[in-house]
């Protein structure tokens, strides 16, 4: 389920070698091309020491960061609800704070964040243009109009003036960071337009033009139809019930309310029609406009809901008796419960067939790396017959003494960062099939955060045109550890992706789970989650393994166990 490979290498590691000192650096944090801020990075560093108050280790500070930024996106959800209840209608604000409750999509994106990201700006060219032109709620007589243009026109200086203003600690966090003058927003517009033929996003992978909208129907199900048909759905409204927002008729004095709402529900559309453009296409592009398509799709819920009353009164001609149906409820309580229930058998999906990767650190964290100190007596044996629940936090600084390594082959994108490796086991890349640029360590630095080596430092062979570096990767002989899917059922082999989990003369199975082979797997069993035999027999599985090398280990241990005699 924790798949999102540029947070884990642009935002993760780079705040855990804040934090910690260490980690992988890619080309993009560093001084050369500076596509990413550490300011805002930076941000996160006071939860991320929060999260050793409660308890050791570094686990804790990563589900502190997660949790942090759930609690900063709930509020601001709960903030557009109540924003939308009082500028656009109580209904509508009601369906989207389900909407934004139950989606699977506001469930994966909450504890993310594009923060600094230039093309963001786009989402607010209708709401510039609404404010600077579009009277709104306003009544604005013509001898007045003047004073209210300079108004919204100095409002909107002021806001863009103190905006900049925070420009200036970013630029200056940014600049000490990478040791010399840095404008991040610029570099990132620099590359991704101005970088030539041989630069650009597109060396990452490209996408068909319907990528977006597959992956919205993955994540808000009907709700991306709804989203899609709101600005149609506005002006079959106009034409037919054009009293559903109200009363006010357009005039020089007033807008329009249909103009108003149409400004309002443009965003999703420029958004998505922005990226669809793009070949280069990742889910996280989008998360911006998660609550703006869950605000589109409650416009349009609200809107037929009035083509369903209007029809009722025409066929009964009675008011009274379409005030008191609870048809017209029943029928928007089915479409939000509806594409509730199937964002939780998508998020069910997500969590059942692609936990294995949390599940393996986790374990190796919990059980294996305790179990090899018990062995070596570096820890006093653990009670037993006690559920895993109560078992109680070990002390794995010891582990140092083994100068551990952990590896990653064809499984590298899917490693979930350092703060789930414990401190003193080193984490490496084994050559795989992949072709393209790994990250590079960070110089290895454990002064204040404004004088760290590492951040200043571009290592050898890290660049922008995602060439491979040899360098980067380790013999698969010194690894001590390493993590590996195999499927069984449909096994493939190459030379550089042998079955690690098969060479039993070489490689213990210290654990292995289940885990989805979707290209072998039904589309709509692989998509949502439902108990029982029958759905799941329609998928393929296989394992997600944490493989020990038996030799390395048990000399590293017999060598620790001497020295402690």
């Amino acid at each position: 389920m924790w798949s999102k490979l540029c947070p884990v290498f642009n935002f993760w590691e780079p705040l855990h070698f804040l934090e910690h000192g260490y980690g992988f650096q890619t080309w993009e944090v560093t001084p050369t091309f500076a596509i990413r801020s550490w300011a805002y990075v930076l941000l996160h560093l006071p939860l991320a020491r929060l999260g050793n108050v409660f308890a050791s280790g570094k686990r804790p500070s990563f589900f502190a960061v997660r949790i942090g930024l759930a609690v900063l996106s709930t509020l601001c959800e709960a903030k557009l609800c109540r924003t939308v209840v009082e500028k656009v209608n109580e209904r509508v604000g009601r369906y989207l704070f389900f909407m934004l409750l139950f989606s699977t999509g506001m469930w994966i994106a909450t504890a993310g964040a594009i923060v600094g990201w230039p093309f963001g700006l786009a989402l607010s060219l209708p709401f510039v243009f609404e404010e600077l032109f579009i009277f709104g709620g306003d009544t604005v007589p013509p001898v007045n109009r003047m004073v209210w243009t300079i108004a919204r026109w100095k409002r909107l200086f002021v806001a863009g003036f103190i905006s900049l203003l925070i420009f200036v600690p970013v630029i200056a966090v940014d600049s000490v960071a990478y040791g010399r003058w840095t404008l991040v927003p610029w570099n990132i517009i620099r590359y991704n337009i101005f970088g030539g033929a041989e630069r650009g996003p597109d060396l990452y992978g490209t996408s068909p033009w319907h990528f977006y909208v597959m992956n919205l129907l993955l994540n808000f199900n009907i709700l991306v139809v709804l989203a899609l048909a709101s600005l149609p759905s506005l002006l079959v409204t106009y034409i037919v019930d054009n009293k559903r927002l109200g009363n006010q008729k357009p005039c020089q004095d007033r807008s329009s309310p249909f103009t108003v709402l149409a400004l309002r529900l443009a965003p999703f559309y420029i958004w998505i029609a922005i990226l669809t453009l793009q070949t280069h296409k990742e889910e996280r592009f989008m998360f911006p406009a998660y609550p703006l398509l869950c605000f589109n799709a409650a416009v349009t819920l609200y809107l037929v809901r009035g083509w369903m009353e209007i029809t009722y009164i025409s066929i009964t001609k009675s008011p009274y008796k379409a005030s008191r149906s609870i048809a017209f409820g029943a029928a928007t309580l089915a479409i939000v419960a509806t594409s509730g229930l199937i964002s939780l058998s998508r998020a069910l999906a997500l969590y059942h067939y692609y936990h294995a990767p949390l599940a393996i650190y986790s374990y190796f964290e919990e059980f294996e790396l305790p179990r090899l100190l018990v062995h070596t007596g570096l820890l006093p044996p653990l009670p037993t017959g006690i559920n895993d629940r109560d078992r109680p936090s070990v002390d794995l600084s010891p582990i140092k003494e083994f100068n551990l390594r952990l590896c990653l082959g064809k499984e590298w994108y899917r490693f979930p960062g350092h703060y789930l490796v414990p401190t003193g086991v080193d984490v490496g890349f084994v050559k795989s099939e992949s072709s393209g640029l790994l990250p590079a360590h960070f110089t290895h630095s454990f002064d204040a955060w404004w004088d760290r080596k590492g951040s200043k430092h571009t290592p050898a062979g890290l660049n922008d045109l995602n060439k491979e570096v040899q360098e980067f990767y380790v013999p698969i002989h010194t690894c001590d550890y390493l993590v590996d899917t195999d499927f069984p059922n449909y096994p493939t082999a190459s030379q550089h992706e042998p079955r690690y989990a098969t060479d039993e003369m070489v490689w213990d199975r210290v654990i292995c789970f289940p885990f989805l082979d979707a290209t072998h797997s039904s589309t709509l069993t692989r998509t949502l989650w439902v108990p029982g035999s029958w759905w799941q027999s329609k998928n393929e599985f296989g394992d997600y393994c944490l493989l020990r090398n038996k030799g390395n280990v048990d000399t590293k241990a017999k060598a620790v166990a001497a020295r402690m005699q």
